[in-house]
């Protein structure tokens, strides 16, 4: 089902650019970019060089029996330079242009195209002319048993549709179809090399993943890690956009020094045929246990980057802490996996925690990849468990967290903290017209209606207290647009308060979807908001943030 990928025919090209070509270098002007390859087409003998002229297709040496073949084609290819410098002019605008869309804040949204290969600086990713950049994609489940969205078509989209540049390649190594197991090791090996191939031709980066989980603990199947990364460093030798994950989620009692003893095995072999990728190394406890190697790093080796993962409805405010000092305390850290749902991967979402992981992460510059594209039906796929595709989806053929997935990674943070919705501009009009009944956001969708209010942020006083309310999204489902918006609230008084209510007037009837931290009420077009135990006291000067909800109505919608 899946084929190599076809490199581009080579174009035939006139004789008389070429010569052009070598008559410029010689007077000493800059040459001219070569965008093909020259291809020389066996014409028959008794043809004429007038007519060789005007065919533009016969081989050098008879261009250069023909004097006035020359000079026509030398002017000729004058005005084909100065075309070619004025495109080349315009490209670099627009490639500029690109570049600076392809922001999230401080961070550069690499692509293997722009940005080379990355490393390590201090805590931050950075390229190869060392801007810290940020990756932002999608984990596959197991490759063993959801082989057909390895697919050159679904990376594409992934990449052009739903703006991700990073695709990790999740191979298990001990359950039923794992590499160490009972698995087919070449059929494994192929989809791992393929994917990475899809990646490179859709300008994403990948991460060739060990998937250990079930055999908790990443020495017991040393041996063949060993051999695995020595065969696959091998195959992938000089491809830059390849990072190595070493051990996805050691578990059940397996030891930070378990865990060093083997890495400290497996990245001389990595380094053996990719000196300077970067590899990325798992934490105890289901990756979790981040101070680890924030206290007790594995040193001697340049781009080293441990993982740590979540699920947003398990692990909240307690272990985004522990995130943010192990970064602060100068410890490079990537969620090299992550859930909108519970641990199991199949309980409920909990879209105000993730919404807190992901701005926490950006503001951070954490990379990060969500678990997991395929239509497994659990909460955490990200494609709807009745979709029979493998390629070529719409929003109706997602689920609720390929749908927030999808919206999230369109959306970038701005220079003044507010956000951005960003669509390739060649996928508009297909988004529009796809054929599910349902429009997908656009850049022109969010500001449709407004009256100059910047409805990405808008700051509200009640009292004391001010709000300022953040548009982190938006959506349309089943004829009707939903709005998320994160609140943070600050004591402007001379006092504390021991508790708070505020309302927000909307410009329509609302239906609440979701609301957290804080009790909700919806009335008409009112919804009242009253803090929680937790978060009741604020401090004079203080702020309470993470409280965020989720509301619907039938057309636009404004806090007024």
């Amino acid at each position: 089902m899946r084929q190599l990928y076809e490199g581009f025919k080579k174009t035939v090209v006139a004789a008389g650019i070429c010569i052009c070509c070598l008559g410029l270098t010689a007077c000493g002007k800059k040459e001219a970019q070569q965008a093909v390859e020259q291809e020389t087409v066996q014409m028959q003998e008794n043809e004429t060089v007038g007519k060789q002229a005007a065919d533009g297709a016969d081989d050098l040496k008879n261009a250069e029996a023909d004097k006035e073949t020359e000079n026509r084609g030398t002017e000729h290819d004058a005005d084909t330079q100065s075309s070619t410098d004025a495109a080349s002019e315009v490209n670099e605008k627009d490639a500029a242009a690109e570049q600076k869309s392809m922001e999230n804040g401080d961070y550069i949204l690499a692509r293997p195209s722009q940005n080379g290969a990355l490393s390590v600086k201090g805590t931050q990713l950075v390229d190869e002319k060392g801007q810290a950049v940020q990756l932002r994609g999608t984990s596959t489940h197991g490759i063993a048993w959801f082989p057909d969205f390895v697919n050159q078509d679904a990376v594409t989209q992934l990449s052009k549709d739903w703006g991700a540049n990073l695709f990790r390649i999740a191979m298990y190594t001990d359950e039923n179809g794992g590499y160490c197991t009972d698995g087919d090791k070449e059929n494994l090996k192929t989809l791992v090399t393929d994917g990475v191939e899809y990646a490179k031709q859709a300008d994403m980066y990948v991460i060739v993943d060990w998937h250990i989980l079930h055999d908790s603990n990443p020495l017991t199947h040393k041996a063949e890690a060993l051999q695995f990364f020595r065969e696959m460093t091998e195959k992938l030798k000089g491809e830059k956009h390849v990072l190595y994950e070493i051990c996805n989620e050691p578990n059940s009692g397996c030891s930070w020094e378990d865990i060093k003893t083997y890495a400290n095995e497996v990245i001389p072999v990595i380094r053996e045929n990719a000196p300077e990728a970067v590899i990325l190394v798992g934490t105890p406890t289901w990756s979790q246990e981040i101070e680890k190697p924030q206290n007790d790093p594995i040193t001697g080796y340049d781009n080293i980057m441990y993982t740590l993962h979540f699920y947003a409805a398990t692990h909240k405010e307690d272990l985004r802490s522990k995130m943010v000092n192990a970064v602060e305390a100068g410890t490079p850290v990537f969620v090299s996996e992550y859930g909108l749902c519970d641990a199991s991967g199949n309980g409920g979402n909990d879209l105000g925690q993730a919404q807190s992981w992901i701005d926490t992460m950006d503001q951070h510059g954490i990379s990060y990849a969500v678990w997991s594209f395929c239509n497994k039906e659990e909460t955490s796929a990200l494609i709807a468990s009745s979709c029979r595709k493998t390629s070529g989806f719409t929003r109706e053929d997602l689920s609720e967290s390929g749908k927030w997935i999808m919206d999230m990674l369109h959306t970038v943070k701005t220079e003044d903290g507010s956000t951005q919705t960003v669509v390739d501009s060649k996928d508009k009009t297909q988004n529009q017209n796809n054929g599910s009944g349902v429009s997908e956001r656009t850049e022109a969708d969010e500001t449709e209606g407004k009256t100059g209010t910047d409805v990405s942020e808008k700051r509200l006083n009640s009292g004391n207290l001010s709000v300022d309310a953040k548009l982190t999204g938006s959506w349309e489902s089943e004829g009707r647009t939903f709005y998320q918006y994160q609140l943070t609230i600050t004591n402007n008084g001379e006092a504390d308060v021991s508790s708070w209510e505020i309302s927000l007037q909307f410009s329509d009837t609302i239906t609440l979807s979701d609301g957290w931290n804080g009790e909700y009420q919806a009335d008409g077009s009112t919804l009242t908001i009253h803090s929680l135990d937790y978060n009741s006291e604020i401090e004079k000067g203080a702020s309470t943030a993470d409280v965020g909800f989720i509301v619907s109505a039938a057309g636009t919608l404004e806090i007024e």
